[in-house]
């Protein structure tokens, strides 16, 4: 089994490129916010120090975290969102090198994909085979946002400020993926580059 980590900027396309690769290799596919999502859970891992940290005022009726109520919480202050990152980054990562194991010894796929929008940051590149870099141009991600999030100008350039410059996913990626093109275009360089490991099925 190989595992590789599938990276890119926001509206990159990678939702659509995971899909691809659900429907055509012999793979599982794990997303970090996911896994995050049911690890802040509570009876999860990262649920009694994150109420700890930001205050039971966070949670809903039913005694979960409520994301909206979170967020106001940690984007209003930048070391609360450092903390919640250096309590949750870790423990996707430890949960997500336990699935790998798990995987490996089950001996069932061929491919095992991890989707996170800091894979190099958090130094995936120690658990995982290879990291692919989805691509596409700045114009392109723009447009995609707006159209499909209703994004303003604004709010994109604030999230794009804090993402990794495209110089540092090619540094470090040993696929790029171009998605700047049509899904098509995408998905025959991906074709190209798993070949034979390809199921048949469109």
């Amino acid at each position: 089994m190989k595992v590789i980590g599938i990276t890119g900027g926001i509206g990159a396309g990678k939702t659509e490129i995971l899909g691809y690769l659900q429907r055509r290799a012999d793979c599982r596919v794990i997303i970090a916010d996911r896994a995050a999502h049911e690890l802040e859970k509570r009876g999860g891992i990262c649920y009694d120090r994150l109420v700890a940290l930001l205050g039971k005022e966070v949670l809903s009726a039913d005694g979960e975290i409520d994301k909206a109520r979170m967020a106001a919480r940690i984007f209003a202050d930048r070391k609360i969102l450092d903390s919640v990152n250096a309590i949750v980054h870790p423990a996707v990562k430890e949960y997500i090198a336990g699935e790998i194991d798990k995987e490996r010894e089950r001996g069932a796929l061929r491919y095992l994909f991890i989707e996170a929008a800091l894979l190099i940051e958090d130094g995936y590149d120690q658990i995982v085979d290879e990291l692919w870099y989805i691509y596409a141009d700045e114009e392109t991600r723009r447009e995609r946002l707006k159209k499909s999030r209703g994004y303003s100008d604004e709010k994109t350039d604030s999230i794009m400020r804090q993402q990794m410059a495209d110089h540092m996913f090619r540094r470090h990626c040993r696929v790029v993926i171009d998605n700047s093109k049509t899904l098509a275009y995408a998905y025959q360089q991906i074709d190209e580059k798993l070949g034979e490991d390809l199921c048949q099925r469109k």
